[in-house]
């Protein structure tokens, strides 16, 4: 990824690579390429892992801090339209090898790019978004090299996802009948994205704060291939995402910060009283202003603040 574009803007910057044979979206705040020792803030998503949809919570990071650190997301392998030079894979035989779009590979995909555009002695704040945090403890699981200062989990779906309530409704559908939702986002995907941005409103239209920069990375759904490797990936979700790794919260615990919701069908308050009891030392909140789950809609600044209390103080002691 280069660095010709100006640095240290307020402007976000989006860039498009192959990782693990896979197109994958960059957004950025700050420096494109890292000096020796800075700190970098990364954003790994929730699914579907579209990177515009952080785009305010990002800024607000990057703002509240000085820009003194860039804040990077990257999306989940195949979870972005390509631009029209690129495809959606760039080597099936890779691809293929590492089921790049499945859970697995999507841990594997982000070690990668961490591996191919972060040095490694840069000094990592990970930010994981749902599932984006199940993906955070298997990367500190699989790579305990990582040099990861902190790890903030935001609605953590890192235990018994196909039984919470929205899991016990999303999973036959995702498992079994995905495919019928094809036909509809293909005739969907027809339509103009003047026609498409409207009916993304019209869903959205309850939510009295909606965050309107969240309107094009949901318009950007509307295509066969992305909404496919998202609901595929999260079919594994509901198969795999079982047990808690404790072993690896264990190992950590100094590093994570934890947030769930009061209302939070994905991850059930019962989930964070058993957490909570299990590991009494950690840094382990509960929402009390009623954010919902998919806090980027509506929400995406003042969680971003929330972060900024947490861990102003950390910051200071590793400048």
């Amino acid at each position: 990824m280069g660095s010709s574009a100006i640095e240290d803007t307020d402007e976000a910057r989006t860039e498009h690579i192959y990782c693990c044979g896979a197109v994958t979206e960059v957004l950025k705040f700050g420096l494109c390429s890292l000096h020796s020792g800075r700190i970098l803030f990364l954003i790994i998503p929730g699914n579907p892992g579209v990177v515009g949809f952080y785009k305010t919570f990002m800024q607000t990071l990057y703002q509240a801090f000085d820009r003194r650190c860039p804040v990077w997301a990257v999306s989940h392998a195949g979870h972005c339209e390509p631009p029209d030079t690129m495809d959606m894979i760039d080597d099936p035989s890779v691809m293929a090898a590492g089921d790049v779009f499945g859970l697995n590979g999507q841990v594997e995909h982000k070690l990668a790019f961490l591996r191919d555009y972060v040095t490694r002695d840069t000094r990592l704040v990970l930010v994981g978004h749902s599932i984006g945090c199940y993906i955070i403890l298997e990367m500190m699981k699989r790579d305990p090299e990582l040099p990861v200062r902190k790890s903030v989990m935001l609605f953590p779906t890192i235990e018994r996802m196909a039984v919470t309530p929205q899991g016990r409704v999303m999973t036959p559908l995702l498992c079994r009948l995905r495919y019928m939702a094809y036909l509809p986002i293909f005739l969907l995907s027809l339509l103009p994205d003047l026609l498409k941005s409207f009916l993304v409103k019209l869903v959205f239209r309850r939510l009295r704060s909606l965050d309107h920069s969240t309107v094009l990375p949901t318009v950007s759904l509307i295509n066969v291939d992305t909404a496919a490797n998202a609901m595929y990936m999260a079919s594994q979700e509901m198969l795999e995402v079982l047990e808690r790794d404790n072993t690896t919260i264990n190992q950590n615990l100094d590093k994570l910060v934890f947030y769930y919701g009061e209302t939070d069908h994905w991850c059930p308050v019962q989930y964070y009283q058993e957490i909570k009891k299990d590991f009494p030392n950690g840094d382990i909140r509960l929402c009390s202003r009623g954010i919902r789950h998919a806090f980027v809609l509506d929400a995406g600044k003042e969680v971003a603040d929330m972060i900024v209390e947490w861990i102003r103080g950390d910051l200071q002691t590793w400048s």
